[in-house]
């Protein structure tokens, strides 16, 4: 920067080269950044200065003494980042945050505030002098601003992960991390020492709590040829978050291995394990699990770790998103005391919530219940609970064959994926156990046929089956910013609204605010597909009808489809048109 500036004042014709030597030689005596010495010598005023850089960066300039900044804005760069980088945070729009700074090709600078408040960064250039008197003004100990907690974008990830985290409590003293050539083989010693220093520890820390803060379901850390890349999975949609070093690749797989208890050794086969930490939200102790799953990909090991959050799990099946009639088809289906019971939808789409939901339902003391999964995601008092392990031979259909003799009432599949599994689900149905379990199917009818293909008789899932619920999540339109968003008509018909209904619907949608990170959503919702297996869907299915058939015998028995489940929460202001056109079809 000392040369670029010189060099470029004497291009410019701003000063001579005698007045740049004997700044330099200022400089040496005195410290401080060259353009500041040049202003308190009197060769270059302030103002010429910033309209110098300006021109030079091609981004623009403020006159920043002149500018009044709001404290709320202060607070989301803390004081620490502000003068390590030499910025000042100045207005927020929308998702964007302006900051003035005297370097604007600073990336790290700016990839680190991006981080830390969760806002798209947007430069402009103020001279060093007037930077360090805001620094100065905004941030000295009497005006800096109290962390704001309840700010998700701010600095209450770092914070909680400083405060919070059991592993914080490792740091030492910060080493450098070390760095390997390409293709230089690495000891599992080296690995583990790269994995516990102290810089990624905390690194790895604070992509777990942000994670945790900004309510992400999934966390996924990607290596590519040029770039590593950390995003979260925020109500369905990912978001990139940051861009760490590449540097740090090894010693960031090698700190979530470790924690995650893997062979950090084994870097050519995917991995699964699992982190719990524990750490303080609100003076309350809190404790969080991770799901964790190493693939190898060319670039090195692609990592994503599943939130699991015990609160977020919403057990109450009224507030899931079901209409009253399918509710109340599906409660009368689990209350049934035998029979398969089945929830279908692709991965993502709360099929599990809905399953323990089902449990949570009917678990009572006169109830034997017990579950296999793949794997236990969430710990339920008074239900046993089998983690299977295909290494060891333990897969769903060992297990299923050993929970027929414990006397079970109701029986949980984690997943059918096989005719064995399917086989031996089928029969215990038929012998008095309740059996709930997921496929992975497009609709309801549809999982009939799924069935018959893995070679199930018709017969037998004529008998068998009592109800199939199809699924998925949609965006809610964020409460605090809903707005009224009127579509034509025609529009409204094209979805799936009949015309009496077009001519009244007037759709919602966000506008976006702080609440909802200017996205206009916040949470989620889901649809439902409930189709009840009456007698006449038991006759249609012995024959070997096609899911069509049986689609439109369902409907005219009347099942709501998944894209009609969308349309009564479009009608009701919970979700857009859009999230429901993108998840289903008429």
């Amino acid at each position: 920067m000392t040369v670029r500036i010189g060099e470029l004042l004497l291009k410019e014709k701003r000063i001579t080269p005698e007045q740049l030597q004997e700044t330099l030689s200022h400089q040496r005596r005195n410290g401080g950044k060259l353009s500041l010495n040049l202003v308190n010598l009197g060769y270059i005023k302030d103002d010429e200065m910033t309209a110098l850089l300006s021109k030079h960066y091609g981004v623009p300039s403020i006159a920043l003494l002149q500018f009044e900044i709001d404290p709320a804005v202060i607070k989301l760069v803390p004081g620490d980042t502000a003068q390590k980088y030499q910025v000042v945070p100045l207005s927020r729009t929308g998702a964007t945050l302006t900051i003035a700074m005297t370097d604007p090709t600073n990336v790290f600078a700016m990839d680190d505030i991006k981080f830390m408040t969760g806002y798209n960064v947007e430069p402009v250039v103020a001279s060093e002098s007037a930077v360090v008197a805001a620094l100065a003004k905004y941030y000295s100990k009497s005006n800096v601003p109290s962390p704001d907690v309840s700010q998700p974008q701010g600095t209450s990830a770092l914070e909680l992960a400083s405060k919070g985290l059991e592993e914080m409590q490792a740091l030492g003293d910060t080493g450098d991390v070390e760095l390997l050539a390409e293709g230089e083989e690495i000891s599992a010693e080296a690995l583990a020492r790269q994995g516990e220093e102290a810089p990624i520890i905390k690194l790895v820390n604070v992509i777990l709590m942000s994670a945790i803060q900004k309510g992400a379901s999934d966390i996924h850390i990607e290596p590519y040829e040029k770039e590593l890349r950390v995003r979260y999975r925020i109500d369905g949609i990912l978001y990139n978050i940051m861009q760490p070093p590449m540097k740090f690749r090894d010693a960031i797989s090698s700190r979530i291995k470790i924690m995650s208890k893997l062979d950090i050794a084994e870097k050519r086969l995917p991995q699964d394990g699992r982190i719990k930490i524990r750490f303080q939200d609100n003076g309350a102790t809190k404790e969080i699990d991770f799901r964790v799953s190493c693939l190898p990909t060319l670039f090195g090991e692609k990592i994503v770790m599943r939130v699991l959050d015990k609160d977020k799990l919403m057990l109450d099946m009224t507030r899931l998103g079901f209409e009253s009639d399918p509710l109340a088809k599906f409660e009368a289906a689990i209350a049934k005391p035998w029979g398969m019971v089945l929830v279908t939808g692709p991965t993502g789409s709360g099929k599990t919530n809905t399953l323990y939901s089902s449990i949570s339902r009917i678990n009572t003391i006169g109830t034997n219940i017990i579950t296999a999964e793949d794997p236990v995601e969430f710990n339920l008092v008074g239900v046993n609970q089998v983690q299977v392990r295909e290494s060891i031979g333990l897969n769903f259909a060992a297990a299923l064959r050993s929970f027929l003799r414990q006397d079970p009432n109701v029986i949980l599949v984690g997943e059918i994926r096989d005719f064995e599994t399917a086989e031996i689900a089928v029969k215990a149905a038929l012998t008095g156990h309740l059996v709930l379990s997921t496929l992975h199917t497009n609709d309801a009818p549809s999982t009939v046929n799924r069935l018959m293909n893995m070679g199930i008789e018709p017969f037998l899932v004529a008998s068998s089956l009592n109800l199939v619920c199809a699924q998925r999540l949609v965006r809610r339109i964020c409460k605090s910013c809903a707005a009224p968003h009127p579509v034509p008509a025609q529009g409204l018909v094209q979805a799936g609204f009949s015309v009496e209904d077009a001519q009244s619907v007037v759709p919602k949608k966000g506008k976006g605010c702080p609440d909802c990170r200017d996205t206009g959503y916040k949470g989620r919702v889901g649809l439902y597909e409930v189709m009840e297996i009456t007698d006449e869907l038991r006759e249609l299915i012995l024959v070997g009808a096609s899911s069509l058939e049986l689609r439109k015998r369902a409907i005219e028995d009347g099942m709501i489809t998944l894209r009609g489940s969308g349309l009564v929460k479009v009608k009701d202001g919970l979700t857009t048109l859009e999230e429901v056109v993108r998840e289903t079809v008429k």
